[in-house]
């Protein structure tokens, strides 16, 4: 019974998800049907990203990278403003949940070098800005997060097409986070040393995952089959490195099967099918925003895109809608964890700094959604 509760736990959403399922099997029996509710394009391309940035990540890479920009670094607010925009940036390529794991436990390394003043004084802003900022520049691109890989998919939109949606929101975003970095306080006289030069685990490593990512964008502008890259990745990384298949999130891949079981079942009851249909329609953003808040994006999206075809004001709607409360984006969750771990006694402010911030650029970015709407 303890594992039960500790499985439920720790894997919350996929419960929630497996939970919805298995009811919703009552109402619709099991059929040939069910079959056609899973989306294995998104399957395969979340399975294929994830195994790629999984790789990259381990090769050294990204460190190696930041490293090199933060040498030329010598004030807190370069540092704040290099840390942060690598999450913004990186994000929309590697995933919001990936920039964050890759660069939160480097910036605990980074300030460790600078003091324990310095880290006291700057760890819960830089972390939570980079919670921000991995949030909003993950929503610019297809592949920045799960929502989008699944709602590019369906809603037949190009890559341009989906990007000029939400190029706005991530302007401003890029401004807002560069004002909040630029407002921080703090010495012009820093020096950053890493003490071991590092190198790139295996550059031929690197050439393949990079070939593999480009075969991996290719598949989400539709210009290669998804079996074909879910055939490449497999053996490609067989043979590059099979422990990289353990890196790879299954749970997730398990929690989307739920939801289109869930998804599909209720399509098929009229009753409860209208009325979600009258709930949403003509409200996609506001409902996406707002169901974030309790189930987080992820979910939301999946929910809600069963029941409207009007999917471009609920792609900003789930994008938005990580900004909020702690689990309205799952990779919120990541770095607080991540900052508990290093202190436990950070979380209750951070969770509170974390609140006011995520409300704030939400009220922003959800006046700009009226202006332009």
């Amino acid at each position: 019974m303890r594992h039960i509760i500790n499985f439920v736990k720790n894997e919350t959403v996929l419960s929630i998800a497996a939970a919805l399922a298995v009811v919703s099997s009552f109402f619709v029996t099991p059929d040939a049907r069910y079959i056609s509710y899973i989306d294995f394009r998104t399957l395969a391309l979340l399975f294929c990203l994830m195994a790629v940035v999984a790789g990259l990540k381990k090769t050294g890479v990204f460190n190696l990278l930041a490293e090199n920009l933060l040498k030329r670094i010598h004030s807190i607010k370069g540092l704040t403003l290099v840390l942060v925009m690598l999450c913004f940036f990186f994000s929309m390529f590697i995933t919001n949940d990936v920039a964050l794991i890759a660069f939160v436990p480097f910036t605990f390394a980074v300030l460790d070098m600078l003091g324990e003043d310095i880290k006291k004084q700057n760890i819960i802003f830089i972390v939570l800005m980079q919670t921000v900022a991995a949030n909003l520049g993950s929503m610019l691109t297809p592949i920045g997060n799960p929502q989008n890989l699944y709602l590019h998919g369906i809603s037949g939109l190009g890559i341009g097409e989906f990007m000029m949606i939400m190029l706005p929101y991530t302007v401003v975003s890029f401004v807002l986070l560069v004002v909040c970095a630029m407002l921080r306080k703090g010495g012009s006289n820093i020096n950053i040393n890493f003490s071991e030069k590092r190198h790139i685990c295996g550059k031929g490593k690197v050439a393949v995952y990079t070939a593999m990512f480009a075969v991996c964008l290719l598949t989400v502008a539709r210009l290669i089959d998804h079996r074909i890259t879910l055939a490449v990745v497999i053996v490609l990384t067989a043979i590059t490195d099979y422990k990289i298949f353990n890196k790879v999130d299954y749970t997730l891949l398990i929690t989307f099967i739920a939801f289109f079981i869930f998804i599909g079942n209720m399509g098929r009851i009229p009753v409860f099918n209208n009325y979600i249909k009258s709930v949403i329609d003509g409200r996609e953003c506001i409902t996406g925003i707002l169901s974030s808040q309790l189930i987080s994006n992820v979910p939301a999206a999946l929910l809600l895109s069963g029941f409207t075809d009007n999917l471009k004001p609920l792609i900003v709607g789930v994008n938005l809608g990580g900004l909020g409360t702690l689990i309205a984006s799952m990779a919120s969750l990541i770095s607080f964890k991540l900052i508990g771990r290093e202190d436990k006694s950070l979380r209750g402010k951070y969770l509170l700094y974390f609140t006011v911030v995520n409300i704030i650029f939400l009220a922003v970015l959800m006046g700009l959604y009226e202006l332009i709407k």
